[in-house]
């Protein structure tokens, strides 16, 4: 299990935040989808979750399950209202412009782990 502080992932990864964000909150995994019901039934609180789409139900789907924060990865750039949703619900909302293979990959490689329900 990772416990990794959020601020050492985002300046290791390179990763624009989209909004201010709490640098001390503890990542305790990760977990890769662009199946919203996939997360919602299998991500574990406190997890990072890498994905491409940019939408405004990633917000939601990220609060339900309470991820420490969504990583929207490809270089693709989120909705406005996936922005303006993120920020009123301080959900940490970060891009990169790295594939979502790479993401996860540079993830690994810094401890985080899968964090992974019922599975």
């Amino acid at each position: 299990m990772s416990n990794l502080r959020l601020a050492a992932i985002v300046e290791a990864l390179s990763l624009t935040p989209n909004a201010d964000y709490p640098h001390d909150v503890v990542v305790h995994g990760g977990y890769c989808s662009d199946l919203l019901s996939d997360v919602m039934g299998r991500a574990t609180a406190g997890c990072v979750w890498v994905t491409n789409q940019v939408h405004v139900n990633v917000v939601a789907v990220a609060s339900l399950v309470e991820a420490a924060a969504v990583i929207i990865a490809g270089g693709v750039c989120p909705e406005s209202q996936t922005l303006e949703k993120a920020a009123a619900t301080h959900v940490p909302l970060f891009t990169s412009d790295l594939s979502a293979f790479e993401v996860v990959g540079l993830l690994y490689e810094m401890g985080v782990k899968g964090a992974v329900r019922g599975g």
